[in-house]
């Protein structure tokens, strides 16, 4: 058993049902193959959260298919910037509080806005970060963007 991470206590907090996943973590391979393997999950169903900044918004975390690519351009219409760019990685642990492989956009050391890809919405259940490497959360899309305040936009190609 493993202590429950502060994403798991704030979705504990708003009363929204969640399963917790634990996975053997393997920092050299997040890919979406490995994960959906470990999770006994469907590769569509896996999302990843990325911390982008905006030119005119600042940061925003990015949440897509882990098997799928960031449409810079249309995170950028979607968040109302001219451009975007990935956040390198060695800023990210400082900005959000947490390392690759574990970036989630809930408990971070400040709230940034969130922009799920749109896939979410077709789908029943999402699994994402719970905060910890090797632990995956897996809620509905309408109660995920409901803890992060966030919004649904096609954002992947």
């Amino acid at each position: 058993m493993t202590a429950k991470t502060n994403a798991c206590r704030i979705l504990d907090r708003l009363e929204i049902a969640y399963e917790l996943r634990l996975y053997r973590p393997d920092a050299e391979d997040l890919s979406a193959e490995r994960l959906s393997s470990e999770l006994a999950m469907p590769q569509e169903q896996i999302f990843k959260t990325l911390l982008v900044r905006g030119d005119r918004t600042g940061l925003i975390f990015a949440v897509i298919p882990a098997a799928r690519q960031l449409d810079l351009k249309a995170l950028a219409r979607a968040s109302s910037n001219r451009k975007v760019a990935l956040v390198p990685l060695k800023e990210v642990r400082p900005l959000t509080g947490y390392a690759r492989g574990s970036v989630t956009a809930l408990a971070g050391k400040r709230d940034y806005p969130v922009i799920v890809d749109a896939a979410c919405t077709a789908l029943e259940h999402m699994g994402v970060s719970a905060g910890a490497l090797g632990e995956e959360m897996v809620l509905s899309p309408a109660d995920y963007l409901r803890a992060t305040n966030g919004k649904a936009a096609p954002i992947t190609e």
